[in-house]
């Protein structure tokens, strides 16, 4: 059957072997290029496309209250149970739309999108990033990654112009406070010709 999700292909069929290469990678050297931006604790976080619950489990170990948004179930309702925490809420929810954080109306000090956005098309993008930048608190950060490379077998993923989300981004309020292009922290990813860009914008207070 076709995921419900677009964006989310070959995702659960992968789930075990997902687990195994996420959580290999702590998350301070995954984000070593934003540590320096972060919040510090306590702070209302939200991450979505949380996939295992690296992260999340990582910010509520930070003393953060997080909220983790995961639309593939094999990979959200395993996290929720790797990374059992009072800390963190999961919820079900998926972009262009995140109708169910819209009906929540929380602001959040920091919004992650860890390799997230570019398997959205353009039309969906468009359509995504108000959604995300409306859960930035005045003060507040947005961070993504955005992937660049040959796209894995079974996946749905799109390249992007890193212009393309900071221009619209400006338009919605946020001020780009990094914009930094790397290798892939894995070397079969580096000798793939995998590299990133990562980006975070502010909403003044």
């Amino acid at each position: 059957m076709p995921p419900d999700v677009s964006g989310t292909e070959g995702y659960a069929a992968e789930a075990d072997s997902l687990f195994v290469r996420y959580e290999s990678i702590p998350s301070e050297q995954a984000h070593a290029a934003v540590l320096h931006l972060l919040p510090k604790a306590p702070a209302r976080v939200l991450d979505i496309g949380a996939g295992t619950g690296r992260d999340a489990a990582w910010f509520a170990s930070l003393g953060h209250r997080v909220v983790a948004v995961e639309p593939t179930d094999a990979l959200r309702l395993r996290a929720m149970q790797l990374h059992a925490s009072p800390a963190i809420t999961w919820i079900d929810d998926s972009l262009p739309e995140l109708a169910v954080l819209a009906s929540r109306d929380e602001p959040f000090d920091l919004v992650m999108m860890t390799a997230v956005f570019m398997h959205l098309d353009e039309t969906e993008r468009r359509r995504a990033l108000p959604n995300i930048a409306a859960r930035v608190a005045p003060g507040g950060l947005l961070i993504m990654t955005l992937r660049h490379g040959p796209v894995p077998h079974g996946r749905r993923m799109f390249e992007i112009d890193a212009e393309t989300v900071i221009a619209p981004a400006r338009q919605l309020g946020l001020s780009l406070e990094l914009n930094r292009h790397g290798s892939s922290l894995t070397s079969e990813n580096r000798a793939a010709g995998v590299t990133w860009t990562t980006l975070a914008f502010s909403r003044p207070s």
